[in-house]
């Protein structure tokens, strides 16, 4: 179950990877992201934000791989913690976004992701 997880999580940040590479490109997605203060694609500085985190979303991802002993992936063990720290921050700031549409779809998928790399990180101690 715990490399399921694992999996499952690295998969949504692919997704949330794919979503920042949308905005980047320009998608009228802005009433969905950075408090919905854009009604279609975003300013130059909002895409450079979105660039900005999709090298964390991908750090995200291989931490908490590393953590459940993916092969190959010997990182520290605090990357994961690093990684369900920025989980954890990434819900509470989508569940108080003046964004209705953000928080109706980011606050439960960055709540789910937190809470799977919590059971990673917590199943792993030793």
């Amino acid at each position: 179950m715990l490399i399921q997880i694992a999996h499952l999580y690295a998969t949504v940040c692919l997704g949330i990877v794919f979503f920042q590479m949308a905005l980047i490109g320009g998608a009228p997605l802005g009433p969905w992201t950075q408090g919905g203060q854009h009604p279609g694609a975003l300013p130059v500085t909002g895409r450079l934000l979105a660039a900005l985190s999709v090298p964390v979303v991908i750090f995200q991802a291989l931490a908490v791989l590393a953590a459940a002993g993916f092969p190959g992936l010997d990182w520290p063990r605090w990357t994961g913690w690093l990684a369900l720290g920025v989980s954890v921050l990434s819900a509470v700031l989508n569940g108080i976004t003046p964004s209705p549409r953000e928080r109706a779809v980011w606050f439960p998928v960055m709540f789910v992701m937190a809470g799977m790399a919590g059971y990673v990180m917590i199943s792993t101690a030793s």
